[in-house]
């Protein structure tokens, strides 16, 4: 039993077979992002979870919002660890085995943390999704990077840009399923939680072991019919390669490090106080659930711009996107306060939705950006590695807004301005990052190593090919449906509810 099993997870029996069409592959991809995506929306459980033995009033034993958040902060300085130490495990044994121990951890974790909500014990829930399910995170988010790129070498960006949307767009599907399973769960005796997370357990596990084993790798050689590496460096040949005991030590990968991490501070402390943010600032014009719709549509344009800036950059360039990153949101950042002042709330609402697009750009455009400079061949195992700037902004970006906040509020500050100061902050953050970026230049040939140069695949074997069997394409569009059809209904009820702001 575990023989057959081992080989079937292998990596070799992941090679794919002449003719196949590789964009089949961004699908499998999405299952798993848009299953792991759910980390974004699991403040929908912390006002039921608070009430979990009160009910209907609170008593002493329930727990805070505070305690619980533990859970959102492990998710990502999990995610950044798991995939810092088993970046190259995930290299070497392929992404097959690492979207099935993905799906095994996220999916476990939530029923792990089932059993800690019925026994009322917290320290279950920070187990289950947060160590368990975090480490879920970092495998299945850096599982399909290499084998995209290696799929799409003619356009990287655009490549991981589909796959890592999903991972943005995962709390568009997963917010509102969880309340209305809540819903229907809840009753007199209890808040519905437990079962939901049961329920959503099983889901994400069975999606997610789908998408694991629909992946596959191409051969050795394989190349696009008709593409052919630039001379000029960008894309590089595949065979040629930067080891990653030597990339982690560059300069450049500390310089993206900073990037990545200045970049992601922004956003993510902007995204885990959207709603309370906006009812702040404009008191008596949004109520609560037009802020679940404003938080609703940030993360919609955060899933766009993942897909939208990671296409660009494949035209543009990866140091002239975080160029404009940077400059623009610098801008955005510091009109913020101007916007909430003069209470124009369809201002505010545009500002924040185009840096929400940078935001999540900023991560899709980051694996392509290392492959450019270290080559494709250890990618996982660096962009593993760099991930643990995300996990330094999951903390950073979130406590600095919070504790700016309760600083102005505490010397008299109005609610409605004790976010101006944080914005200035955090373009100052944008600025420190615009310098570093600037800085990144080409990594030194004396550290680049060549493999074995691969046989190329002869002529009528790749997905290339596939675009001449018209059967598979059938195929192709019967995965994407599967695929787009929950991240549709996603979509439709977030407008749904952000159509509330603009209600005068």
């Amino acid at each position: 039993m575990i023989r057959p099993l081992a080989t079937l997870l292998s990596k070799k029996r992941s090679v794919a077979p002449p003719g196949y069409n590789r964009w089949l592959v961004p699908p499998a991809a999405l299952a798993i992002h848009l299953s792991i995506g759910m980390a974004y929306g699991f403040s929908v459980f912390w006002l039921p979870l608070s009430r979990a033995i009160g009910i209907t009033a609170p008593t002493p034993d329930d727990w805070k919002i505070s305690t619980l958040g533990w859970m959102y902060t492990l998710f990502f300085v999990m995610l950044g660890s798991s995939a810092a130490l088993f970046g190259s495990w995930v290299e070497r044994e392929g992404p097959r085995k690492a979207g099935v121990v993905a799906a095994l951890c996220w999916g476990g974790g939530f029923f792990v943390s089932a059993v800690g909500i019925h026994l009322h014990q917290v320290w279950l829930l920070w187990l289950g999704s947060g160590v368990i399910g975090g480490c879920g995170l970092g495998l299945g988010y850096i599982s399909p990077v290499s084998t995209l790129i290696k799929w799409f070498p003619d356009r990287r960006g655009m490549a991981t840009g589909l796959a890592i949307m999903g991972f943005g767009g995962g709390a568009l599907i997963g917010t509102p399923l969880a309340d209305a399973l809540m819903r229907a769960f809840a009753s007199d005796s209890s808040v519905g939680v437990a079962p939901t997370f049961v329920v959503l357990g099983s889901v994400y596990l069975t999606a997610m072991l789908i998408g694991a084993f629909a992946y596959r790798v191409p051969a050795a050689g394989w190349s696009p019919a008709g593409w052919r590496p630039a001379s000029d460096g960008a894309p590089m040949e595949p065979a040629r390669f930067v080891p990653v005991a030597a990339a982690w030590r560059t300069r450049q990968f500390w310089l993206l490090w900073a990037v990545l991490c200045l970049n992601v501070s922004a956003g993510i402390g902007v995204l885990g106080m959207a709603a309370p943010m906006i009812q702040e600032m404009f008191p008596g014009r949004v109520d609560a659930s037009a802020a679940a719709g404003f938080a609703g549509l940030l993360s919609l344009f955060n899933i766009g711009g993942r897909l939208f800036w990671a296409s660009l950059s494949d035209r543009l360039g990866r140091r002239a996107t975080y160029t404009i990153f940077f400059v623009l949101g610098l801008v955005l950042y510091a009109s913020v306060p101007a916007a909430g002042s003069s209470q124009r709330l369809a201002l505010f609402v545009t500002i924040f939705c185009i840096v929400l697009t940078m935001y999540g750009g900023g991560f899709a455009t980051i694996p392509a950006y290392l492959a450019d400079l270290f080559g494709v061949h250890h990618v996982s195992a660096i962009h593993g590695r760099l991930l643990t700037a995300w996990s330094t902004a999951g903390i950073l970006g979130p406590v600095l807004v919070n504790y700016i906040r309760e600083f102005q509020l505490a010397r008299g500050v109005p609610a409605s301005d004790a976010y101006s100061f944080t914005m200035y902050v955090l373009a100052a953050f944008l600025a420190v990052g615009f310098v570093c970026n600037l800085a990144v230049r080409p990594v030194p040939n004396a550290l680049f190593v060549t493999a074995e140069a691969p046989t190329r695949a002869t002529p009528g074997h790749g997905a290339a090919t596939s675009f001449n069997a018209p059967r598979r394409w059938s195929v192709v569009a019967g995965a994407w449906a599967l695929a787009a059809c929950p991240l549709g209904w996603g979509v439709f009820e977030t407008l749904r509810l952000a159509q509330q702001l603009f209600r005068e």
